[in-house]
């Protein structure tokens, strides 16, 4: 889910972990390893575009990368607090937390204020002063000690705020390879948007009223308790709506006589109410969105697959990692220096695929050489100058036609 999320959720962890003996820095520490597997995003910055997407929510997305990096990165917090110096590592680390927080909520308001960066600006300069003050009264009033954790303490909470990250994106559509290195296969169950509100606010609030009860065990350990067993509780509605979702689509498809072989659901962002499902028969999608509060029936778009343009190109490497990345789910669109693929999984924007903009999901490759391409671009999102109208439709859409 978004960084945002599993900032909080790792904070959580580890407060259940070390709340009690060493407080604040517990949540402080576990936000930390809750924001450690989003990191492969710095890939990008080395990698291709292809391997770029096959490493996101890779190795670091594992269960093997959560046991070893918590035994590194347990002993790295001890180490530090060893140091002489440890009271300015303090210092960068909060820096770093509090960069991560914003960088964290820039997903979120690039999608409900495209193009306005005021809302963020405030909320840096908040964040800033929030950290200067806390600084100051913390580590300069000659009160401060290192926390007494051993290092098998920082290692256990290393461990949960790491291993709950992966899990946690394991219910989103893009999900994880949580057995990498051994397997290459995702683990989606699909039941939550990669960003949910009614998940995360809740549990942010909690969290923040836990954080105030420095003194008081019991009511901050109520509170962090209360956080997760809110979200958990979500996450058990999102699995039981999928079920329910499943088979309206599924008695849909059945009525409607659509040859069906498989077919893939996933909730729209930001909510789990309006949901969006992709059939697969011999040559062609049928695409449809279902909002909880539809009163009509599901009516269903008819797309080409156009399969048959990668004829002769099943050994272009390109191809079989983003068939891959797809689980096959994955409608071609000619262009001039190439073609565009395009992931189904998770819809399009009108329910319909009109188009190659349509898609959520939007790769562009082109032709280098005989039967071999390079992927130029992948977009996310709506394309340029359409972001705007992204939420007043998906507002209108969930509330059902």
């Amino acid at each position: 889910m978004d960084s945002l999320t599993q900032i909080i959720l790792g904070a959580a962890a580890g407060e259940v972990v070390l709340g009690k003996k060493i407080g604040n820095r517990a949540m402080l520490w576990g936000a930390v390893g809750g924001t450690i597997p989003d990191l492969d995003v710095l890939g990008g910055l080395f990698l291709s575009n292809i391997d770029n997407v096959a490493f996101h929510r890779g190795i670091s997305h594992s269960i093997f990368f959560s046991i070893v990096g918590a035994l590194l990165f347990g002993w790295l917090v001890h180490l530090i607090y060893k140091n002489p110096h440890h009271k300015w590592i303090a210092v960068a680390g909060k820096t770093v937390a509090a960069i991560l927080v914003i960088s964290a909520l820039q997903f979120l308001f690039t999608r409900f204020f495209p193009g306005n960066y005021v809302p963020l600006g405030i909320v840096g300069l908040i964040t800033g002063l929030i950290l200067y003050f806390n600084v100051k009264k913390r580590y300069f009033n000659n009160q401060w000690k290192a926390p007494t954790a051993s290092i098998r303490d920082w290692q256990w909470l290393f461990f949960w705020s790491l291993i709950t990250h992966p899990l946690l994106d394991c219910f989103t559509m893009y999900g994880t390879q949580l057995f990498a290195p051994f397997s290459n296969v995702r683990v989606a169950w699909s039941t939550i948007s990669v960003a949910d509100p009614m998940y995360t606010v809740p549990f942010l609030i909690c969290l923040i009223i836990a954080s105030r009860y420095r003194d008081n065990l019991n009511k901050r350990k109520f509170w962090n308790y209360l956080g997760i067993g809110l979200s958990s509780a979500y996450m058990l509605f999102t699995v039981f709506n999928k079920q329910r979702v499943n088979n309206v689509f599924s008695t849909a498809l059945k009525k409607q006589n659509v040859p069906v072989e498989r077919f893939i659901t996933n909730a729209s962002i930001l909510n789990n109410i309006l949901w969006n499902c992709t059939a697969e028969t011999k040559d062609h999608y049928y695409l449809a969105q279902y909002s909880l509060f539809d009163k009509g029936d599901v009516v269903f778009s008819k797309i080409k697959k156009n399969h048959e343009m990668l004829q002769g190109l099943d050994t272009d490497r390109t191809l079989q990692t983003l068939k891959w990345f797809s689980d096959g789910y994955f409608t071609i669109n000619e262009l001039e220096s190439g073609f565009q693929l395009s992931d189904l999984r998770f819809g399009t924007f009108s329910g319909k695929g009109k188009g190659p903009d349509d898609f959520l999901f939007r790769f562009k490759l082109r032709e280098i050489s005989e039967g071999n391409y390079y992927l130029e671009e992948a977009a996310g999102g709506p394309p340029e100058g359409q972001a705007k109208d992204l939420m007043p439709r998906l507002w209108k859409r969930m509330k059902g036609i």
